[in-house]
């Protein structure tokens, strides 16, 4: 247990930023599956849409401390595998 003033502060703040980390991460990985239903229901347009809201969701979120920017660069790089690939199954 905290007890110095200082100590205490900070657990006060670990916590709230715990929460908003959670809720960000949370953010992204319901887009996320929204995007991967769209590829697998075949929708080109439906997941091109779907994309773009995951990049922009994964740029915001890894210009915080809570993702680091070579994971979102790495998570968008396999989202976009994937989508290249119902690409040239359509095409």
């Amino acid at each position: 247990m905290a007890h110095s003033l200082s100590a205490k502060k900070r657990v006060r703040q670990d916590e709230k930023r715990r929460q908003i980390n959670r809720a960000r991460k949370s953010m992204v990985k319901t887009q996320i599956k929204r995007f991967e239903d769209a590829v697998r229901s075949g929708d080109l347009a439906k997941a091109e849409q779907e994309y773009k809201l995951v990049q922009i969701k994964l740029d915001k979120v890894s210009s915080t401390s809570t993702m680091h920017k070579h994971t979102a660069a790495r998570i968008k790089s396999r989202l976009s595998r994937k989508l290249n690939e119902i690409k040239t199954k359509t095409a």
